[in-house]
């Protein structure tokens, strides 16, 4: 049984990171953008990523800990390490992505979370204020915080070192 519940785990881990590559390169492309209209296709493309995302790090989630569980791993460090890591990267990513991306979203007078339901549409900047917001796309960061979170935790999981 402890094969399936680690394929699981795999299969959530496949489902995430191949979801949120949709995300990843849309970062990328956002400040080479020259139209607006683009910019609010990449935005539109990458939210509708969201529903494997979520279900993939569910599914992570779910058979990382399960497997931890049978497999008596949770008695060692790297298990923890890895979660702890996981962790930081998800509220980094929050704290990072969100404000840029809500501020984005506002200047093209999309609505937002956390717009009040009857509040009005933003209205939308001028071409050139939205692409200056565009052109500070936090691309280094982003990619920065995800590829040496997702390097680390593979190497935890791979080498398990304590």
């Amino acid at each position: 049984m402890y094969l399936w519940i680690v394929l699981l785990h795999i299969v959530g881990a496949f489902l995430f990171v191949a979801s949120h590559g949709v995300a990843m390169w849309m970062v990328n492309e956002v400040p080479r953008q020259r139209d607006s209209r683009r910019v609010a296709a990449l935005l539109d493309l990458s939210s509708t990523s969201l529903t494997g995302v979520y279900v993939g790090l569910l599914l992570l989630l779910v058979g990382g800990i399960w497997a931890g569980v049978e497999g008596g791993h949770f008695s060692r460090g790297w298990i923890w390490a890895a979660v702890v890591v996981l962790v930081v990267i998800i509220a980094a990513m929050y704290v990072v992505a969100t404000p840029f991306f809500k501020e984005l979203r506002t200047a093209l007078g999309q609505r937002t979370q956390g717009l009040a339901k009857d509040a009005p549409d933003p209205t939308p900047l001028s071409e050139e204020e939205i692409l200056a917001i565009a052109a500070r796309t936090p691309v280094a960061a982003l990619s920065a915080i995800g590829f040496l979170g997702l390097l680390i935790i593979l190497w935890l999981m791979v080498l398990k070192p304590f």
